[in-house]
C-alpha cells in the first residue's frame, strides 16, 4: 500500500508522513508548480499548473489498495472505484455508501455559487481535528483494504 496525497492545500501533510515514517511507509505528495514542498521523506510529484493537473495525476497513478488523501469528492469517487482507499484532511473516510451524497451536495452547492449565493467562511483549523484525522488515519491504514468500494 502507498499513500497518496492532494497536497496543494492539505493542511494535515505533517501527520501524514509522522505515521507513514512509523509504518515505514511509501508517501507521494502532488502538488502544482506553484507550490514547493519537501520534508526529506515523501516523495513529491510536481504537476503543471492547471485547473486539473493533480487530480489527473493522481487518478492515473492510484492502485487498489492505496489510500488517498483528499479534499477533492470526485477525485475521492475515482480512488474508491479502482478499489483504493480514500480520506478527507478532516478524518471523514469516504466510502461507496457517502460519496454519491457528498458528490450530489457538491453539486448544489456550485449550482449556489453560480447563482451569486455565498457560503460561510472557513474556520481556522482546530487540533481536534487533526488528532480526528490521525485516528481516522490510523484506523484505515490498520485495516484490510477493500475488495471493492461498489
Amino acid at each position: 500500500m502507498q499513500i497518496w496525497v492532494d497536497a496543494d492545500a492539505c493542511p494535515v501533510k505533517t501527520i501524514l508522513v509522522e505515521e507513514a515514517k512509523k509504518r515505514n511507509m511509501e508517501v507521494h505528495m502532488v502538488m502544482d508548480s506553484a507550490h514547493v514542498f519537501s520534508d526529506g521523506y515523501s516523495t513529491v510529484w510536481t504537476v503543471d499548473q492547471g485547473r486539473d493537473s493533480a487530480d489527473l495525476f493522481l487518478a492515473n497513478h492510484i492502485r487498489s489498495g492505496d489510500l488517498l488523501v483528499t479534499q477533492d469528492y470526485a477525485l475521492a469517487a475515482l480512488a474508491l472505484g479502482k478499489g483504493a482507499r480514500a480520506l478527507s484532511p478532516n478524518g471523514m473516510a469516504y466510502t461507496g455508501d457517502n460519496i454519491d451524497r457528498l458528490l450530489f451536495e457538491r453539486h448544489i452547492g456550485q449550482k449556489q455559487r453560480r447563482a451569486g449565493k455565498r457560503s460561510g467562511t472557513v474556520k481556522k483549523r482546530t487540533h481536534q481535528e487533526d488528532e480526528a484525522f490521525r485516528q481516522a488515519m490510523c484506523r484505515m491504514l490498520e485495516e484490510e483494504p477493500p475488495k471493492s468500494a461498489f
